[in-house]
This record gives C-alpha cells, sequence and structure tokens, in this order.
C-alpha cells in the first residue's frame, strides 16, 4: 500500500529512485445507490443498502470543511497529520517499515501557505550519497517556484481529504448497519481506484477481487466518519492486510506550525533533481 494523495508519498518514490507515485485525487462521478442498492430481489434489502449507502455517503461530508487530523495504516506504512484550512497549513508525518529489523524511512512535511517544508530520515535506505545527504536532519524549505509543477510537493487546498474518503464510498456496492454508529459490506475497489490509499499496483494484483473487497467503517454521534477499514485479501506473495484510516478532532484541529529557524535549511537542488 502507497499513500498517493500527499505529497511525502512522490518523494519516497523519488528517493528511492523509482517513478514517482500521482499524487491527484479525482473527484469520482458515482451516484448513490450503486449495485447494491439496485440489484437486490428483496425491496426491503435494497431500501437498507441505499439509505445505509447514503448515510456513508453523508459521513464524509465533514471532511471537505478540511479542519481534523487522521491516521493512515496500511502494509508497513502508517501516517498521521492535519489538515487545517481555516489556517491554510496542514502537517504529515509518515513512517515506512523496512525490512530487516532496520528503523523505518520517516518523512515529515509540513505546508503553511505560502511556504512548506519536508524532513527526511532514510536511515540508509538509498546508500546513494545524493539521495541520502537530503536527510540531514534538518527541515527542508521548498521552493515554492521549482515545486509548481511537481504534485508530489504540493497541497492542494480545494483537496483536503489524505485518503479519499469520498471516492470509496461512492464505490460501496452493498453495505448494513452493524450496530449503532457502525456499518459493514462491500466496496468495488475498481470504481474507486482514484481514491487516495488505493494503490493502482496492489489493485491490479487483486484482479477480480478487487470488485467485491469486504469493508466496515463508523461514524460519531454527529454522523461523521470517523474509521474506515478495507480488508484487502491476499494476493501472491502478500498476506492479507487492513488499510485503515481514522479522522478525528472535525472543527477542532489545532494548525500546523512552521519549524524554527534553527530547524531549517533550503532544499539543495539534488531534491528537485529528483523530479526531472
Amino acid at each position: 500500500m502507497m499513500i498517493r494523495r500527499w505529497s511525502v508519498s512522490g518523494l519516497v518514490a523519488a528517493s528511492l529512485l523509482t517513478p514517482a507515485l500521482a499524487a491527484c485525487q479525482a473527484n469520482g462521478t458515482e451516484q448513490p445507490g450503486g449495485a447494491g442498492a439496485s440489484a437486490s430481489s428483496a425491496p426491503s434489502a435494497s431500501a437498507g443498502t441505499s439509505a445505509a449507502k447514503q448515510a456513508l455517503l453523508d459521513s464524509t461530508q465533514a471532511i471537505s470543511q478540511g479542519n481534523f487530523r487522521f491516521a493512515i495504516t496500511g502494509q508497513g506504512v502508517t501516517s498521521r497529520g492535519v489538515v487545517h484550512q481555516p489556517s491554510r497549513s496542514a502537517q504529515l508525518t509518515v513512517a515506512f517499515d523496512q525490512a530487516g529489523g532496520k528503523s523505518p524511512i520517516n518523512f515529515d512535511l509540513i505546508h503553511v501557505e505560502p511556504e512548506s517544508w519536508v524532513k527526511l530520515d532514510l536511515n540508509g535506505a538509498t546508500g546513494i550519497p545524493a539521495v541520502d545527504n537530503l536527510a540531514s536532519g534538518k527541515y527542508l524549505h521548498l521552493d515554492q517556484s521549482r515545486i509548481k509543477d511537481i504534485k508530489d510537493l504540493r497541497f492542494d487546498f480545494s483537496n483536503v481529504d489524505p485518503a479519499g474518503s469520498a471516492v470509496l464510498t461512492r464505490a460501496v456496492t452493498d453495505v448494513r448497519e452493524a450496530g449503532p454508529g457502525a456499518y459493514a459490506g462491500t466496496i468495488n475497489l475498481d470504481e474507486a481506484s482514484e481514491a487516495a490509499m488505493i494503490d493502482p499496483t496492489s489493485l491490479t494484483a487483486l484482479g477480480v477481487e478487487a470488485k467485491a473487497v469486504p469493508f466496515t467503517a463508523k461514524v460519531d454521534d454527529q454522523k461523521r466518519l470517523t474509521e474506515l477499514v478495507i480488508q484487502i485479501p491476499a494476493t501472491g506473495n502478500t498476506k492479507a492486510y487492513d488499510l485503515k484510516v481514522n479522522y478525528s478532532d472535525y472543527g477542532a484541529a489545532t494548525p500546523a506550525q512552521k519549524p524554527t529557524a534553527t530547524e531549517v535549511v533550503e532544499a539543495p537542488a539534488e531534491l528537485y533533481d529528483l523530479y526531472r
């Protein structure tokens, strides 16, 4: 699993000298209802599915207001952060596990409009001096004029969801209430390929199984999405795992803070060269 929406994921890819991951998240166009709401022979079951799906769709609306904390976990990746649109600021920290018991690769991206910074701790992941030298222990101040065409190094406040939960819920094909504030069902990941936390390589590996992947979801007492767990089945040599996003502090998140002057150096040319 790779988290595609945020620029750090592209930076990870670039720093390891592999093609940068796509960071754009397109808005889906599937309308509420889906296959689960229309393909049932039992009218009551169909109505229940439709109502539950609409509740899930509605639960993602608060995300678009851009004031929340989040956490995303998956296959060897853990990320946490905050989006605070009122102050036009955001922060994301990501830890990528390494094999062999090595310390994880760590990234910290801060955006306080109109500036942004990134700090890397590669823990010897590349062994390439030009790349390893970027991990100075300091925040690298990004030249906005040099990253204007590098989507992997920018944050778009018109599209603030780091996971793409609205896209994912539109791709739900069957859903039922599983208790107070809880839902369970299946989702067609082929119809949610633009969702931020769906990696296209993993999607290809799933094949036809991608059309009916189990999920669970939870909402708070104000019907806002607090947890979405997609239960990715095993494929090839990859074991089954949960892909999970949590949202919290709706309307009460604290702004991201700029690093202090003593913590910052200007990003070297090597950083921008990775994207040429």
